[in-house]
């Protein structure tokens, strides 16, 4: 009986190992997502969290335009030209490819003359709004990385909304407002990005900076992106740590630079005076030769690629997770809950990989995420970082969770989550009659499992006596 209940355990134990065996004590750093760098001691490879580069994300976007037929063109139309406002023999015809001016042309190369952009219909009918909406959709989460740079063949608008959405177009909230006036035209105040601070960073802010009116030599509207990212970096970006560690440990602010679509509300045109001019109407319209928008899929730090295949930009998942932004757990391998990876601790942050659910055995362990220490980074409010919680972030062994900063640990326990023993620091923990063989590593995957699936085994074993 006895050797039989003896063999069943060495099973069990051969069967838990096996199934652990690809998952190391830290639970996969991003061995997967290394690149080859160089530095003074010449090519090595960097451990970094998985994420795709930053692209020209304008390469995968649709646009569509509201009113559909506000492009010029259809019937042709002459407008002004842009140095004189006054010589109004220009032509837009969408029969004719040289004098046609479609939306594609907002996102093609600019490096032939003359520039090539899209152009709106003349505010011919005066005093009804000259308005347009220009909706950008990738079907996928993409991280903004640089700045929205909108570059105007016609003046810049006198007003203007550019709006982004979460949720592929069916909720909008604004990113910015622009204004000749921002007090008359949205009842703001009007301020710049030098006017925010970290503690300030999210404010929706109306801003005169780039609606200057109807100037030949003021063309681009910017959305500053990388000046939000400076109040945590430094004002060259050098200390990324620390803005790692704020998009990491913040969701809003991960999420303010976070989208799906961007929608640009132009909705009046540049008029350069106080009043229209009625009689030349055909001097104000909306024309766009260029838009740049860099960013990255996301892929929630467990892919290093995204592909764009039918169209469609996919994400190629790591660490055993699934979905367009890797967002959850694949079949058979929900061990534990899916935990987006993370940035922290710097260089190399922490994956936390989807292990395997372990339902041939009985019931799948319930295993604490993952999560790093922020201690040592320079992050500005640490506090805004939950250390322990009640949901995902238990303290082990005992510990107690104190203010969602720290865990209290048991006399015999240490470590962020109590998750060690003291003894392993001093290194008096018992050890084997002098082979070399220490106790077995504390927090070993297959060793943790052992005590949780041994009652079940041993009932299942006398359940069979009878």
């Amino acid at each position: 009986m006895y050797l039989s209940r003896f063999l069943s355990i060495h099973a069990l134990w051969v069967t838990v190992s096996s199934v652990m065996q690809p998952y190391p004590l830290v639970w996969g750093h991003y061995d997967v997502c290394k690149t080859q760098i160089y530095t003074e001691e010449g090519k090595v490879w960097d451990y970094m969290a998985c994420q795709p580069e930053s692209t020209d994300m304008t390469k995968y976007l649709k646009v569509k335009l509201d009113p559909p037929d506000i492009t010029c063109g259809d019937p042709p139309e002459t407008f002004c030209a842009m140095g004189n406002p006054y010589m109004c023999n220009n032509e837009c015809d969408a029969s004719t490819p040289e004098l046609a001016h479609p939306p594609e042309l907002m996102f093609d190369f600019e490096g032939r003359h003359p520039s090539t952009f899209w152009q709106s219909a003349t505010w011919k009918e005066y005093p009804k709004p000259l308005q347009v909406n220009i909706t950008l959709s990738w079907s996928k989460t993409i991280e903004l990385t640089d700045n929205i740079v909108i570059t105007f063949e016609s003046g810049r608008p006198d007003q203007m909304i550019l709006e982004k959405s979460l949720d592929y177009g069916r909720t909008w909230q604004p990113y910015q407002y622009y204004a000749t006036d921002c007090l008359d035209a949205f009842h703001m105040d009007p301020k710049s990005v030098k006017d925010l601070s970290q503690h300030t960073v999210l404010e929706i802010i109306c801003t005169e900076e780039y609606s200057t009116g109807y100037t030949t030599n003021s063309k681009i509207i910017h959305f500053e992106i990388k000046d939000r990212f400076a109040f945590f970096a430094g004002p060259r970006l050098r200390n990324m740590a620390s803005l790692y560690g704020q998009l990491d440990t913040t969701k809003k602010l991960r999420d303010f630079f976070t989208v799906t679509d961007l929608r640009i509300r132009l909705l009046r045109p540049a008029v350069g005076e106080i009043f229209v001019d009625e009689l030349h109407l055909a001097r104000y319209f909306y024309a766009i030769s260029d838009i740049k928008v860099r960013g990255r899929c996301k892929c929630n730090l467990h892919a290093t690629v995204c592909v764009y295949d039918n169209s469609k930009l996919t994400c190629e998942c790591e660490h055993n997770t699934t979905g367009p932004d890797c967002g959850k757990c694949k079949k058979n391998y929900q061990g534990r809950p899916w935990s987006p990876g993370s940035y922290l601790p710097i260089p190399k942050g922490t994956a936390n990989t989807c292990i395997p659910s372990i339902s041939s055995i009985g019931n799948a362990p319930k295993f604490n995420r993952i999560w790093p220490n922020i201690s040592s980074l320079e992050v500005s409010n640490p506090k805004q970082a939950n250390v322990c919680d009640n949901e995902l972030l238990h303290c082990q062994n005992g510990g107690t969770c104190h203010n969602n900063l720290r865990c209290l640990c048991p006399a015999a326990y240490t470590g962020i989550f109590c998750e060690k023993l003291r003894c392993e620091e001093a290194g008096s923990c018992g050890s084997g009659s002098g082979s070399g063989q220490g106790a077995a590593p504390h927090g070993c995957p297959a060793l943790l499992l052992l005590p949780l699936l041994l009652p079940a085994l041993l009932g299942t074993a006398g359940a069979l006596r009878f």
